[in-house]
């Protein structure tokens, strides 16, 4: 099969073409720069600006691309942060809408932050109101704007991607650093849940997305087993075998980081619901088991 790949270069999005390259699937990744890559027998690299006509027929579509939201959150980072969305997701279903065969499904990202933050909620994809906070701003005109998809026939899921674990990239080398320096411990009242998932089990959800015709809108990216903070980080400094004797305070990671802080010092307890149900088979259920895969 064919398919379409915004971000196909980050992250997570090398991953997912790894695999499906694995599957014998072929990738037109849409990049900004596609000159700095070489295409390969499975892999086309294409600007935004391609003329649809000279695609061939599409199978599925899946929208990654966004400015990563690791960084001092200034008013010009925030801003940019919403608009690689937007505007990405815009010329993406602009290209759809003038192919003449139009793809079966489009699996575009969003993030957990959805549901905003809570130490006592239980959040699943049935939680409709989105949080009105920074995160909850920029994933409700994300999912919105990608949402204009069923529009055009495409089923269209909306994959809440939760803290992502993985070597080389997510969350995992930021939160591990203290405790590979030996200062590893709990951030603040170590409360705040953590709602984790290992980035193999988010390359085959996405593939899930795609391929079970039965799974449309929200679909929850995360582990069915969240951690308390002070719970994560202590089984994160058994299986690095380090000390676990600090307390971070709330405020020093504050200062450090400003507002993109509340990703290390909030959190929220989310249930992937929808893939238990439609009987997604996670790779990695135990938080032990993923951290000892990634050490």
């Amino acid at each position: 099969m064919n398919y379409l790949i915004t971000g196909g270069t980050g992250f997570v999005g090398k991953k997912l073409v790894k695999k499906l390259h694995e599957e014998q699937h072929h990738t037109y990744i849409l990049t900004r720069s596609p000159e700095s890559y070489e295409d390969t027998e499975k892999a086309t690299y294409i600007g935004y600006d391609v003329n649809a006509s000279e695609l061939p027929a599409v199978d599925g579509v899946v929208n990654l691309a966004g400015e990563s939201l690791f960084g001092y959150w200034t008013k010009q980072r925030k801003k940019n942060i919403l608009n690689s969305r937007i505007e990405t997701t815009r010329k993406l279903l602009g290209i759809i809408s003038q192919l003449k065969n139009k793809p079966n499904v489009l699996v575009s990202g969003s993030a957990v932050g959805y549901y905003g933050m809570s130490d006592e909620l239980i959040f699943t994809e049935k939680t409709h109101k989105s949080s009105e906070d920074f995160l909850g701003t920029v994933t409700n005109k994300w999912e919105n704007t990608a949402k204009e998809a069923e529009h055009m026939g495409l089923r269209t899921v909306l994959t809440r991607f939760g803290v992502i674990l993985g070597k080389g990239g997510g969350a995992l080398p930021l939160m591990g650093l203290p405790v590979k320096l030996f200062v590893g411990g709990e951030i603040g009242d170590g409360e705040q849940w953590v709602s984790w998932v290992h980035i193999d089990d988010v390359v085959n959800l996405i593939i899930f997305c795609l391929e079970n015709e039965e799974v449309s809108g929200p679909v929850n990216v995360t582990a069915p087993e969240p951690k308390r903070n002070k719970d994560f980080m202590k089984t994160l400094a058994q299986v690095l075998h380090r000390p676990y004797w600090f307390t971070t305070p709330t405020f020093l990671i504050q200062t450090a980081l400003g507002e993109m802080s509340q990703l290390i010092t909030k959190g929220q307890y989310v249930w992937p619901a929808k893939a238990i149900n439609a009987n997604y088979q996670f790779i990695y259920p135990k938080l032990r088991e993923t951290l000892k895969s990634l050490n």
